[in-house]
């Protein structure tokens, strides 16, 4: 276990800490500020405890050449300055005031390059580095790993929100209460390949949906007319589903489709068992494999979800996600541990009112499925251990 922002002392220093505020903009105004919330634990322990906080995050994608309005923090400083009910100064070179947001870090070539020269100048900011920005942590962005290079000698440690992340995501997977099942959707399955093969022998079922399936049943010779398809990945998934043949992990695919001409909402949808005609996508996973789905995990005691069904956003291809998200839910409430990464997941859930019935949902699409994969992140290795 890492050592934590609550667990030093901070009064009368200046904590260095990343955050990922890289929140959804519309010309000019954040339209969800989850991600400015869920910071807010970390931010309260240090100036509640005497601190002073210099606070650095992206937004967005800059091209790296300067500033650029558009990309600009200052409305996630002064949404900060509301919550908090202090001044949250946006500058580069402010070092006097109690609470300082430096601007989009991403403004700079060096942030991206791990630019030791542009850590260095960051580091020098700060007595202690707090990293509280799971979202980023599978970077090797300066930021992440080069700043807390440069302060070895001074406290490094995670903040709540990080502490939280890897918690369930690690304890998840090592510890988990049986049955364990782990539901992956989404439109790429290159994406979701690393995943599926760390926890082959891990878990006890996987199972899967959105258009990623279609690349497994290609490779299990099953025709799924226009549905998309990864070519270069069908060899992959026919390796995977004879390694899941040979563990102790069932794989699950669709074994229904909703399934339209085109993406259109109320478009005409028909449900195929089976193959898939050509000329039609499938869309979401059908009724029978919903009700399948959630029978599995109405009786899990673990489940971590990634990835919706279909397209959710779009009726009718939303109601495969909406069941798997209601059962998931439900499992939740009778004691089950229910873990949501990504980026589309969450989106569903708070679409459906869910969010409070789930145990966690993770602030980091790709920085969750990477630790499905097994992957241990620089960043989070050379923080201080918990002794």
């Amino acid at each position: 276990m890492k050592q934590t922002i609550d667990q030093i002392d901070v009064a009368g220093k200046r904590v260095l800490m990343r955050v990922d505020f890289n929140v959804p903009m519309l010309d000019g105004k954040i339209t969800d500020d989850r991600r400015i919330h869920m910071a807010l634990p970390s931010i309260h322990s240090v100036l509640d405890r005497g601190g002073a906080l210099t606070l650095m995050s992206h937004l967005g994608r800059p091209k790296g050449n300067g500033f650029e309005k558009k990309y600009s923090l200052v409305p996630v400083a002064q949404r900060l300055s509301a919550l908090l009910g202090k001044e949250v100064v946006c500058s580069d070179d402010d070092e006097t005031s109690n609470i300082v947001l430096i601007e989009n870090l991403r403004f700079h070539k060096g942030e991206k390059l791990g630019d030791e020269a542009f850590a260095k100048a960051l580091a020098d900011k700060g007595d202690v580095y707090c990293n509280d920005a799971f979202g980023t942590a599978h970077r090797t962005h300066a930021s992440m790993v080069a700043v807390p290079e440069a302060m070895e000698g001074k406290p490094r440690v995670a903040g709540l929100l990080l502490a939280k992340e890897l918690h369930y995501l690690d304890h998840a997977i090592t510890h988990a209460e049986k049955p364990f099942v782990t539901v992956l959707g989404g439109a790429k399955v290159s994406d979701k390949m690393g995943a599926i093969e760390n926890l082959l022998g891990k878990v006890d079922t996987i199972l899967i949906g959105g258009a990623m399936a279609y690349t497994f049943l290609v490779a299990k010779g099953i025709a799924v007319g226009a549905s998309l398809v990864e070519p270069d990945r069908i060899g992959d998934a026919s390796r995977i589903i004879e390694s899941a043949s040979a563990s102790t992990t069932s794989l699950l695919f669709p074994v229904d489709h909703v399934c339209a001409k085109k993406i259109e909402e109320g478009a005409e949808a028909h449900v195929f068992v089976g193959e898939i005609p050509e000329g039609t996508m499938a869309l979401d996973i059908g009724p029978e494999t919903a009700k399948r789905y959630a029978e599995i995990l109405a009786s899990s005691k673990t489940v971590i979800w990634n990835g919706p069904m279909g397209v959710f956003e779009v009726a009718p291809f939303d109601e495969g996600t909406r069941k798997v998200t209601e059962a998931i839910a439900e499992a939740t409430s009778q004691g089950a541990v229910s873990i949501v990464g990504g980026g589309d997941s969450a989106a569903a859930i708070s679409m459906l009112g869910l969010d409070a019935k789930m145990t966690h949902i993770s602030t980091g699409g790709g920085a969750s499925v990477q630790m499905l994969e097994g992957m241990v992140f620089k960043s989070v290795a050379m923080l201080d251990d918990n002794v």
